[in-house]
Order: structure tokens, then sequence, then C-alpha cells
């Protein structure tokens, strides 16, 4: 159904994405491509569907195969769409019954919304189910999905393991959520965003990444062994060299079957990454930081007010949580803007809000920008590159616009921001959506030692588990 022979791009000279990738996909096979945030995934996504051409090689798919990918996120474009106005961008020429259709799609994702509803005011959640359905509704033979977990609470993750476990099509899926790809990936494909080469392996995502292990520890004994050699010889060589005669050639040869061995050292794998450990100051502030009298839910798509009694000091730490809809995103959106009576934050406190659609960010702004705009405490361009550069955000990427960035990279950069802020209030919502997985137990540890009030909202176990909470507000109960 898809199939890659030998297919490098690179976007700028010299600074290759693929080097010479090959794989190829049955049809019905699912499998997962990996690889560290700014490695190229959804570079490649994009050589799959067409939207870009290859440097060199070749791509192949069948003759009039159809291509969707559900992305990561919504166009901020269309948020004041409707439903139904939003699914028939899917067509040149919208179906005569296109009711039927977007019902059908809905329903395969658990999606059960009004189609009167704009986009721009379904929940993370709701808008994941949407980008998930909006790809259905095209039919597609080869089904693209990106982070298709971020957002969904785990009644959604449920279901739609239920729906690709009996999808006959092919399905390529880019995540981070480890238990979630092991319910149905026949294979992985790790993008190295050092070599730029594409491996490719078999079986269930658990053991594909056993797979990966025994191959690097090989690679490793096998240089070990070739390295041992070499300096053995490379001693012989220094010795016969100063003998003279026949010990000279003996010499000679020695050294030509050093650089033999040399060249049949392989390269070792490198471990994606990881973020340098971080802390996020807080600012020195006391008393009631934030006061919570009532909130909003929505139940059967109808908002109520329900009375609560909740108080924030320093370093206390406020979970949220209920399913995807329920009006928690809303809830902090509210607080941090100060659109409710019955939510408020103490006068002069510092706000450091981590969106799950990083809406705080200035797309149109350069990295840099992006960060010094933020650094009131110590604007020196040499400590806000060295901070970046802990967050793997290179020089290189600082020039570049905030929109050009990855999503896992935006995220990275919404924690170095959070970092210069030095907030009393900590409002993250959704912190670990789009991040590689190597990153989250740095993440935590800094979360965990933040001094200052906290309220988090999470559907990543892993992440929620490892925070030190000591109160908690379930929407759903209310």
């Amino acid at each position: 159904m898809l199939r890659f022979d030998d297919v490098s791009f690179e976007y700028a000279h010299k600074a290759p994405i693929l080097d010479e990738a090959s794989f190829s996909m049955r049809q019905g096979s699912k499998f997962t491509l990996m690889g560290q945030n700014g490695a190229g995934k959804s570079t490649l996504f994009n050589l799959v569907k067409g939207d870009l051409e290859p440097k060199s090689g070749k791509i192949s798919v069948p003759k009039d195969a159809a291509i969707a990918t559900a992305a990561q996120v919504v166009d901020k474009d269309s948020f004041d769409l409707d439903l139904e106005q939003y699914y028939a961008q899917a067509f040149e020429i919208v179906p005569g019954n296109i009711k039927s259709l977007v019902s059908k799609a809905m329903e395969a994702v658990n999606f059960t919304v009004p189609v009167t509803r704009k986009v721009g005011d379904l929940s993370g959640g709701q808008q994941a189910r949407l980008l998930l359905s909006y790809a259905l509704i095209q039919e597609p033979d080869i089904l693209l999905l990106d982070e298709p977990t971020n957002n969904l609470d785990q009644a959604g993750i449920d279901h739609l393991i239920s729906f690709l476990v009996m999808y006959e099509k092919t399905v390529l899926v880019i995540s981070h959520d480890a238990n979630f790809l092991n319910c149905f990936t026949d294979g992985i494909l790790y993008l190295d965003v050092h070599t730029h080469k594409l491996e490719s392996y078999v079986g269930d995502y658990y053991t594909a990444v056993e797979q990966i292990e025994a191959r690097r520890e090989r690679e490793r004994k096998q240089n070990a062994q070739l390295v041992k050699k070499i300096q053995e010889n490379k001693d012989k060589v220094n010795f016969f060299a100063l003998k003279g005669g026949k010990m000279r050639k003996l010499a000679k040869k020695l050294k030509d079957e050093v650089e033999e061995l040399e060249s049949n050292k392989v390269e070792v794998r490198k471990d994606d990454r990881t973020i340098r450990p971080f802390t996020i100051p807080a600012q020195d502030i006391h008393g009631d930081i934030v006061t919570i009298s009532s909130v909003t839910v929505i139940k059967g798509h109808e908002p109520a007010e329900k009375e609560i009694s909740k108080v924030l000091n320093k370093k206390s730490r406020l979970f949220i949580s209920g399913p995807n809809g329920i009006g928690k995103s809303t809830l902090l959106r509210a607080l941090v803007d100060g659109t409710s009576d019955g939510v408020k934050i103490m006068e002069d406190v510092v706000v450091g809000y981590y969106s799950q659609d990083f809406s705080t960010l200035d797309y149109s702004q350069t990295v840099y920008e992006s960060l010094r705009s933020v650094a009131v405490h110590d604007n020196r361009e040499e400590h806000i590159r060295a901070l970046a550069s802990g967050f793997l955000i290179t020089n290189k990427l600082m020039d570049n616009t905030v929109s050009s960035l990855s999503e896992g990279q935006k995220g990275l950069l919404s924690f170095a921001r959070l970092v210069l802020i030095q907030p009393g209030l900590l409002v993250l919502d959704e912190p670990t959506n789009h991040i590689n997985f190597r990153h989250i137990p740095v993440i935590a540890e800094a979360v965990n030692n933040y001094a200052g009030a906290l309220i988090l909202i999470s559907h990543m176990p892993e992440f929620a588990d490892e925070i030190k909470v000591d109160d908690y507000l379930d929407l759903g109960k209310l």
C-alpha cells in the first residue's frame, strides 16, 4: 500500500531530514512512526501525502489510493465554523448525503455534540475526536494519525484503541503513548534525528523496543571488539615501524588492516537526547493566591453553575479532572483571563500558564523574541540562549519563527518561558501533550520542586501519578 525506496529529503542544502529511507507497508498493516521532537516525523507524513517532493528516491502509493491525516491540532482559522461546515471542507464537491456521512464519522469516534456547535467552542478532547472523524469521513485507504491520544480522556483512548484494532485500512501513527501503541502496532519505523536514517522493526511496540535495544547492544559489542583489535594493531605498527627492513613492510600491512577495521566500525544509534533538569523559580508571594467559589460545568451540552469552595495558598496543589467536554480548560482560561466572577487570582500574582493549544505563544515572533519577551528578571542574551539549550532549543532554532517549530518543540519552548516568568501561580493544562516520553520524568521533577501554587490538568497517568497533589476537583462529580 505504501513504499519508500531510498528516499532522501532536505529543506535546505546539506541539512538532511531523511537520508535514503526505505520501508514498505502492506494493506491493512498498522505501523508506528517514532523519533525525537523535530526529527522530521511530520515531514515524512507530508511526503506520504505528496505535499512535499523527495530530493531523490521513489515513493510508491497505488493509483487513486486516498490518503487522509488526523492532524495534531485544529487550524485556528476554522474556529468560527460550525461542525457541518468544518466537515464539508474535506470534499471538493460536498456530497448530498453529507449529514449522514458526518453522523457516521462522529459515531465511529464516539463524538457526540450538536453539529451546530462552533469548532472553537470545543474542548481539547472534543477537538481530538473532531480531527480523527474529519480524516475518517474521507474514507482513506491510508490513515495518518499524528498524536491522536492528545487531550483524550481514558474513555476516549479506549474507544480509539477498539476502533483501530477493528479498522481494516492501512494506518501510520505518530504517538508517544507506549501502552496505547502496544495494543495494535504491527511494527515501528524509527526516524533517527542524528543520522537521518529510517530503521524498521516488526512486532508489537514493546517487542520492537527490545529489538532496538538488542541491536544497539550488538553494535556496542562489535565496536568494542574492533577498538581493541585496532589498538593492538596500532601498537604493533609503532613497534615494527622502528625495526626497519621487512618489519617496516609488516608495519605497513598492519596499518592497512587498521584502516579496514576502522571502516568496519558501525555507528551505534544514539539515544534521543533528554532535556536537562530545570527549576521553575517561584514568585515570593503570600496569602490566598486563588479563590474559587463557583465553576461552570457542561452537562448534556448545557452549562450549569456549581458552587464550590477552594482556596490556594503558596505550595497548594490542585488537580482538576473530569471527562472531555466538561469544562476543565474553560475553567483555567476563565481563571487566567479573569472572565469569571467565581474564580479570582490575588492582585500582583504572576501567572505562568501552559495552555494545551499554545495560545500564550505569539507564532509570528522568533523563538528568541518569544523567550526575551518574558525574561523580566534576567534578559541577558547569553542567559536566554543557555536556558534554551537545556530544552534542546539550539542556536539554529532561535532565529526561526515560533510557527515553524514542531508541536513538541512549542511545548519545550513553553516550559523554558515558565522558567523565565518565575510565576507565583503555575497553571498547567495538559503539559505533556506532544512531549517526547523521555522528557516526562524531568518535567515531573521540576513541577514537584516548584514552590508556588499549582493547578494541573493531565490525562497522562504516568505524569499525573508523579505529581504530589493535596487537593482535587472532579468536575464530573459536581
